[in-house]
């Protein structure tokens, strides 16, 4: 499939169940191809991720109501409950502090860089896990689920939670997106 083409494939999609066709080698062997091909500045590898699979799944979904302490409807988080796994996203502080230190010239940049190597390793996964036949969705409820998710995968606290991808079999395609005048963000000279 051409890059262009997947990404396209690439949307938010919230109808999920766990119901793939795809086993979890697979998966997890892509979500490791992917993090390891993700590039970070100065070859930091200040990026972790946490695959939560099967009966992990739905406790971290559990785990995150309960965070919320009611304040998230049940029905939103057993929408994400549903599908078939969460792949959680991490940037570990102690690595990104350590390189600030020993290049004090750069070091106001370690952080965005990081940030900056999050995202592409996002983007990637979902349109990796897109590419294997599976609709996914990112989510933000950190940091009201940091201890919780700390607690339940061992999480160092160095580690700091970024995102949350929910992933799963499609059962509903999500509308489409209005093409927009992309010579709004994009400006070209030659």
């Amino acid at each position: 499939m051409e890059l262009i083409e997947t990404l396209k494939l690439r949307r938010s999609y919230y109808a999920l169940d766990d119901k793939i066709n795809v086993n979890n080698e697979e998966i997890i062997k892509t979500i490791e191809e992917v993090t390891e091909l993700v590039p970070d500045a100065f070859d930091m590898k200040s990026q972790k991720v946490v695959v939560a699979l099967g009966d992990k799944h739905k406790e971290l979904w559990d785990a995150i109501y309960d965070a919320f302490d009611g304040k998230v409807a049940r029905e939103k988080i057993d929408m994400f409950k549903a599908g078939a796994g969460t792949v959680l996203f991490f940037t570990d502080k102690k690595i990104v502090d350590t390189l600030a230190n020993q290049f004090s010239d750069y070091a106001q940049n370690f952080g965005p860089w990081s940030l900056q190597s999050n995202g592409m390793l996002q983007i990637n996964i979902w349109t990796a896990l897109r590419e294997l036949g599976l609709g996914a969705n990112l989510q933000h409820y950190n940091p009201v689920i940091d201890e919780k998710v700390k607690e339940l995968f061992g999480i160092d606290d160095n580690e700091v939670l970024l995102a949350q991808m929910v992933f799963g079999n499609i059962l509903e395609e999500p509308e489409a997106k209005e093409k927009e005048d992309i010579s709004n963000r994009v400006r070209v000279f030659q």
